[in-house]
């Protein structure tokens, strides 16, 4: 059983995964005038929660279900997958989910960030089952994994995963937008809930298969990610 400290840990912002370098698209949004103030801050942080929120939660809990022995899903039992195998299709199907080529590059670079964190905290964990894809398998699987090896539950991990696609964009929103900080951080309680509810309507779809895992989309924030990736001049790296 995992201390709540282990939690905290691998939820906060600043564990060296380089999650601080990313604003979430809130960049983009902020320049294209869609968000201005802390009420519009707000309607982002939801819709993101919604989407990208629910969908890298669940596949992170889906990895996180693969590697917990007596977690048995859909497909292990048949008896036919392995946790590399399953590993793989949670890969392809997270893609499929990801329109834009940029945000598939960030979530990659993200998770190669996050491996070489584990790796150096949790080594005999079975990080050598990720796809050996050039660009590294997606940020969601890594933390999966990562936060079974911490001991982790699969609502824990889905919380973590959840509540990380909010803060980010969050502080960014700080930067940006000149924000009060204690307003955003009041902002984010206000939250909570739906986060939470999120983290465990993620949780619950892991034990799908793959292709029935959740496909929330936000065409215009895969057009921003777009459109970011060409400024020569920008604060966040997405």
């Amino acid at each position: 059983m995992a201390t709540p400290s282990l939690l905290l840990l691998l939820a906060d912002g600043r564990f060296p995964a380089g999650a601080h370098a990313h604003s979430g698209g809130l960049e983009a949004a902020v320049a294209a005038g869609r968000v201005t103030d802390l009420a519009s801050l707000e309607a982002f942080l939801a819709g993101r929660l919604a989407t990208a929120g629910l969908v890298g939660a669940a596949f992170a809990a889906a990895a996180h279900r693969a590697a917990v022995p007596g977690t048995v899903g859909a497909a292990e039992s048949a008896g036919t997958a392995t946790l590399a195998t399953t590993l793989a299709q949670l890969d392809v199907e997270l893609d499929a989910r990801t329109a834009a080529p940029t945000l598939r590059t960030v979530s990659r670079r993200q998770g190669r960030a996050l491996l070489r964190a584990g790796r150096a905290i949790w080594p005999d964990a079975p990080f050598g089952d990720l796809p050996t894809t050039p660009a590294g398998a997606h940020q969601p699987l890594v933390l999966g994994l990562l936060c079974a090896a911490a001991g982790l539950s699969r609502l824990d991990t889905a919380t973590v995963a959840a509540y990380g696609t909010v803060t980010g964009a969050a502080s960014a929103g700080v930067r940006l937008l000149g924000l009060d900080p204690y307003q955003v951080q009041a902002l984010l309680v206000g939250l909570a809930d739906a986060c939470d509810g999120t983290a465990a309507d993620a949780a619950r779809a892991a034990d799908d298969p793959p292709e029935r895992l959740p496909a929330a989309a936000a065409p215009l924030a895969d057009i921003h990610a777009e459109i970011h990736a060409t400024w020569e001049v920008r604060l966040f790296a997405s």
